[in-house]
């Protein structure tokens, strides 16, 4: 089993890749500098650094005898990057470029990237394939697209997952990896945690959609990190992009149906004006993951929802 460095391990995304590369044996270091991860995210079977993408003698020391990394730090909140577009670009961006030439000092060549369909913008087209333009409508999607090109451009062999919604959690030995956020911008926790006091907004319910409500593709974070180690396993000397997704698409309705059924109770809804910037349909077309990494969801939306609901008690 290989060592391998996960950035933003303790994260929500990262800190559950860190956890299933424990449980296969894996030697794992993580990397984060806890401005929004959490120290006891960490799976105790990893080696944990304190430490920001930024910090290049960190970053030296978390690579030491590493084999590949698996890299999820980063500032990912779109909002927030209209308001810091510096910021996002300093620890995306810059961040990145410490941990390119970090890992070509340390020969570190291989490496699984957190990327986004933010990088896409508007759609074009009912599924977004890899070869969609790629317009960002915001600094985010913006980093994102700058890192793939940065990746692209080093040499490595490296592949950029572009997830589209992540959601769901893990539940191990050691109990819950799941979303913490003190902004929550997500739709499954901000549905499950709807009350009459505050009912959840649903923005828009006259798009082009069979409900009348946005339409977006879930994947269960499980399933996306089962991506990244195959990913890890089918490795080139090239770069990839290849959309994680679920091919097909729920809508806002049938999220909140979904959720309903779960909790066994109504969830309180006001409608509410389109947001600007929100496009009727986001899907991936997930045919490349099939062909090269062998990949598919497994889980569904309610599978996402219960998992969701069960990890935060």
């Amino acid at each position: 089993m290989s060592k391998i460095l996960v950035t933003g391990g303790a994260g929500y995304i990262g800190s559950v890749a860190a956890s299933v590369l424990v449980n296969k044996g894996h030697q794992v270091v993580v990397l984060d500098d806890l401005s929004t991860g959490h120290k006891d995210a960490v799976d105790p079977g990893a080696s944990f650094i304190e430490g920001s993408l930024l910090d290049v003698s960190a970053l030296e020391r978390a690579l030491q005898g590493c084999s590949a990394v698996m890299h999820f730090a980063g500032k990912s909140l779109v909002g927030e990057s209209t308001q810091k577009p510096d910021l996002y670009r300093e620890v995306n961006i810059g961040g990145t470029k410490n941990l390119l030439a970090a890992m070509k000092s340390s020969g570190v060549e291989r490496l699984v990237f957190s990327s986004s369909a933010a990088t896409y913008g508007q759609p074009t087209a009912d599924l977004i394939t890899e070869e969609s333009p790629a317009a960002p409508t915001n600094p985010y999607g913006q980093t994102k697209l700058e890192i793939d090109q940065m990746i692209g451009a080093a040499g490595l062999s490296a592949i950029s997952l572009r997830y589209f919604n992540v959601a769901g959690a893990l539940k191990s030995a050691h109990g819950w990896f799941s979303e913490r956020h003190t902004t929550e911008t997500h739709l499954i926790p901000n549905v499950l945690k709807a009350s009459s006091d505050a009912p959840l907004k649903i923005f828009g319910t006259d798009w082009d959609t069979p409900d009348g409500t946005c339409v977006r593709d879930y994947v269960h974070v499980i399933d996306l990190i089962d991506a990244h180690i195959l990913a890890l396993e089918k490795l080139t000397p090239q770069h990839e992009i290849i959309n994680i997704g679920s091919g097909a698409g729920n809508s806002v309705r049938e999220v909140i149906s979904a959720s309903e059924k779960v909790l066994g109770r109504k969830i309180p809804t006001v409608e509410a004006a389109r947001r600007d910037g929100d496009p009727a349909r986001l899907v991936a077309s997930i045919d490349k993951a099939k062909k090269l990494l062998g990949w598919a969801p497994t889980r569904d939306l309610t599978a996402m929802i219960e998992d969701h609901h069960a990890a935060q008690g």
